[in-house]
């Protein structure tokens, strides 16, 4: 099913991102004053305010507006996406250098790629649920039923005479709940979480044996695995409407690599984070899809984008800071490290807001 509020929030990242960026292409024939501000204009631009010259009034021109302001691609992305691939590193110093008008803000880039990625993801099926997951839920509660009659048999034994009767229908109804929770091991029914949680329901527990200190939390967590859609959907939604905390999170730990070296701001390295988020995005778009025809191609992908994700990190630091092989060597090894320590705490910082 289609995932409507990520259609609209893939064309509401368009037209915020399209807003980064300044009017681009042919204007027409240029008038002699500007329409706008008044100015006696020279070439397809206004140079006060920047208003085209030429004021459009052709229904063709509107919808040509629209794509630019939704899709938000234009000539210059079919020069930034190449050079984001292959060159990285040129492309983030070119940026920052001031060479800026062949190429896409990477604010914008970051932007509509994050909500692209989204809608994208929205429209592919849902994958059935893995056998090794139903297992797991499986394996787990015949855990939890071996403990209740273990405890069933020690209450039988201790118990006094007038609660003997009791104690044994204890032991026995621990007994068959085991047998039944040895059933679904190996069986593959689809999906066991269902059946336990009736059954935990049925007998007034009412939870999948979770208990983490915290009544609230446990209620909480209780609430999620009852209805895991809409827990999915929650984080889904959360993820990508606070994507953009990557961008402070991760912006410290590439000023860490170059504490010592002169000449680099954090401008820059906002530019270079920007850019290599986008280029990420990208990535998983790929693997995604990839991952979605399952099989060889499946595994293939995901193999490739664990040797393509350090690379990319390599030659973008070599480029970008204009770093020997060494230095950029040692350097994507340590933004590694920081890559998955800042990623733990985006996570974290998702399950809270998505859970809460």
């Amino acid at each position: 099913m289609v995932d409507l509020e990520a259609v609209g929030g893939a064309a509401t990242g368009g037209l915020v991102a399209s807003t980064f960026e300044k009017p681009t292409g042919k204007a027409g024939e240029a008038h002699n004053a500007c329409a706008d501000c008044g100015t006696e204009t020279i070439g397809r631009f206004c140079h006060n305010c920047g208003n085209a010259s030429h004021v459009h009034r052709t229904l063709l021109h509107l919808g040509e507006e629209l794509l630019h302001g939704v899709m938000h691609f234009d000539s210059r992305a079919w020069r930034t996406l190449p050079r984001l691939v292959f060159r990285p590193g040129q492309l983030t110093r070119d940026w920052c250098l001031g060479k800026r008008t062949r190429y896409v803000s990477p604010l914008a880039m970051f932007l509509f790629t994050v909500f692209v990625m989204f809608m994208l993801l929205s429209y592919a099926p849902e994958p059935r649920e893995s056998e090794i997951g139903e297992q797991a839920v499986a394996t787990a509660d015949l855990a939890r039923r071996n403990t209740d009659l273990a405890n069933a048999r020690a209450a039988l034994k201790d118990a006094s005479p007038a609660a003997r009767a009791a104690a044994q229908a204890a032991v026995e109804l621990a007994e068959k709940n085991v047998e039944r929770a040895k059933g679904r091991i190996g069986k593959g029914n689809g999906a066991p979480i269902d059946e336990i949680a009736k059954e935990l329901e049925a007998e007034g527990k009412g939870q999948l044996g979770i208990s983490t200190g915290s009544k609230k939390l446990d209620e909480k967590i209780q609430k999620k695995i009852e209805n895991p859609e809409l827990a999915i959907y929650k984080l889904q939604q959360t993820f990508y409407k606070f994507s953009f905390l990557l961008i402070p999170i991760s912006i410290p730990f590439v000023a860490l690599l170059f504490l010592w070296k002169r000449g680099f701001t954090l401008y820059d390295h906002g530019v270079f984070v920007l850019y290599s988020l986008t280029f990420m995005s990208l990535l998983v778009m790929v693997v995604a899809a990839l991952g979605r025809v399952g099989g060889a191609i499946g595994a293939l992908s995901f193999a490739t984008a664990l040797f393509i994700v350090p690379t990319h990190m390599f030659y973008q630091l070599k480029g970008a800071y204009g770093l020997r092989t060494f230095s950029a060597l040692w350097r994507t090894f340590f933004l590694l490290v920081f890559s998955s320590i800042a990623l733990t705490f985006f996570l974290l910082a998702i399950l809270f807001l998505g859970l809460a």
